[in-house]
């Protein structure tokens, strides 16, 4: 079940934090891991890290004018693609944050990245996310919505493992699974 509990927590407190200025600045999110985010090997389901990531998109969000300025506009937001590195176990009552921020944008897509740290400073996970935003069920170009949060509408440059990414990802064939797995 979706957290609506921390979501309204996490959007409630982004909503007292001083806006972000920058289209890359980060927002940081304080969580603890909790008996229901845990799975049968006693550490955070890999689904529940993919969720608290998104808290922190929509904290993100409102920190940077974009829930308002999809109210205003009625448009809406759709994951379309992510990537995960798992590297450490997040286990019940640790303490950890979620860094979040917006680095780049093609035509279609605002790239997201997510981090999980714990106290000392060791990364739980990252995440690369592909966002959409949607005006009547279409994705438009992102430059679109930096101009109507009155920011420049030229991407940042794209990091090179942004950049791998995508390229690998274009290659995956759609619809998936129709022919057998092959060996390269």
């Amino acid at each position: 079940m979706f957290p609506f509990i921390r979501f309204f927590k996490d959007i409630l407190m982004a909503r007292r934090l001083p806006p972000l200025e920058n289209f890359n600045d980060t927002h940081v999110s304080h969580h603890i891991c909790w008996p229901w985010d845990l799975d049968m090997f006693a550490e955070m389901n890999n689904g529940r890290v993919l969720t608290i990531s998104d808290l922190g998109r929509f904290a993100l969000a409102q920190r940077g004018g974009l829930i308002a300025l999809l109210f205003r506009k009625k448009w809406a937001l759709a994951m379309a693609g992510a990537t995960v590195r798992y590297r450490k176990r997040i286990t019940m009552f640790q303490k950890f944050t979620t860094h979040s921020r917006a680095v780049c944008w093609d035509d279609r897509f605002i790239y997201l990245e997510h981090a999980m740290f714990f106290p000392d400073g060791t990364c739980a996970n990252h995440i690369l996310y592909r966002a959409a935003v949607l005006e009547n069920r279409k994705a438009i170009d992102p430059a679109r919505v930096a101009e109507g949060l009155g920011r420049d509408p030229v991407s940042p440059p794209f990091p090179d493992w942004i950049k791998a990414w995508v390229e690998a990802d274009a290659m995956r064939p759609w619809p998936p699974m129709q022919a057998p797995a092959q060996d390269s």
